[in-house]
């Protein structure tokens, strides 16, 4: 039978690059890891990469910046809306403080019987800090974010949809959902594969909103990737999410740093089967002291670098490691 570690990363549609690594690293602190392109389809647009200190499975978020092509997404129910990041248990009045020094709007709530802080990327898509005790992942202690503070990487994701239901059966008989289901009015939460942070899953009853759009345009998510860690359990999973009537269902994909299936779920939101490249993921084109530092492209793009780099945005990236502590 096959089986799921835990997520993978998350991937979002945003607006401006530049004003997307200023909120990730520059507001959040996180580690930038990667600056390569969307593989699919020959229009260039940026795929940015962002982690802990180690880039863990279930500790990376990517993007893809939009608005140069102004394509614009619209927030709805039936689509993953809430980006869930895990931060140390004592850390949120620090958060709170420094979120408002980066002059982002920021609210305290409590869910699950439990503070969290709320708030939204430049481009509007939602994110909250969920404190989480003994998460083992280590945050990058980056732009002033000191490391007893730092993001250890994903919670989870927060999905709305109209009929919950079709999405517990779902995780119930094929997506290895673990644990009680709990619920906190219109929420209910559990955990997906076998790791103990990073893969909640936390469904909104949403019957008011209209249909999310599921194509790329800024402000929406666009998928979920979850880590099956051998193409074997991917090869099975599919197998049996398509055996149980379940396929919108893709083919293999070669993304360079992972091998990548999707699925269409009940609740809209996309899924995917990741599986890390065996011959290196995220170092395979840069060593882990220089992640982030070049721009990469895939081979099938190595020809057309010049253009392509031409018609993207420009983007000030973060110094290297050594030359932020000089």
């Amino acid at each position: 039978m096959s089986h799921i570690r835990g997520s993978h990363h998350t991937t979002l549609s945003v607006g401006g690059a530049q004003e997307d690594v200023d909120f990730h690293v520059g507001a959040l602190g996180m580690r930038f890891i990667k600056r390569t392109v969307l593989f699919d389809g020959s229009l260039p647009i940026y795929h940015l990469y962002y982690s802990n200190a180690a880039g863990d499975p279930s500790a990376v978020l990517t993007t893809f910046p939009w608005r140069q092509a102004g394509l614009v997404g619209r927030r709805g129910t039936n689509q993953a809306r809430e980006v869930l990041l895990s931060v140390p248990a004592d850390s949120l009045d620090f958060w709170e403080r420094r979120l408002t020094e980066h002059r982002v709007e920021v609210t305290s709530t409590e869910v699950f019987d439990r503070r969290r802080l709320l708030f939204a990327h430049p481009c509007g898509i939602e994110y909250a800090m969920v404190p989480t005790d003994g998460d083992p992942r280590v945050g990058h202690p980056g732009q002033g974010v000191p490391p007893e503070y730092a993001i250890h990487g994903i919670h989870g994701v927060g999905i709305h949809v109209a009929t919950p239901e079709r999405m517990v059966e779902f995780s119930e008989e094929v997506f290895h959902s673990q644990g009680k289901l709990i619920e906190d009015g219109d929420r209910a939460a559990y955990q997906v594969g076998q790791d103990s942070h990073g893969n909640h899953v936390e469904l909104i009853a949403d019957s008011a909103d209209d249909q999310g759009t599921w194509r790329y345009g800024s402000g929406t998510f666009h998928h979920v990737a979850w880590n099956l860690e051998t193409l074997e359990n991917q090869d099975e999973l599919k197998f049996e999410i398509e055996g149980n009537g379940y396929t919108d269902i893709s083919e293999l994909k070669d993304r360079k740093y992972f091998k990548s299936v999707y699925v269409r779920t009940p609740a809209g939101a996309l899924f995917e089967l990741a599986v890390t490249h065996a011959e290196g993921g995220w170092t395979c084109d840069e060593s882990p002291h220089e992640l982030g530092q070049r721009f990469q492209l895939p081979e099938q793009f190595e020809h057309r670098r010049e253009e392509i780099f031409a018609k993207l945005e420009p983007i000030e990236t973060p110094a290297a490691p050594d030359e932020e502590e000089a």
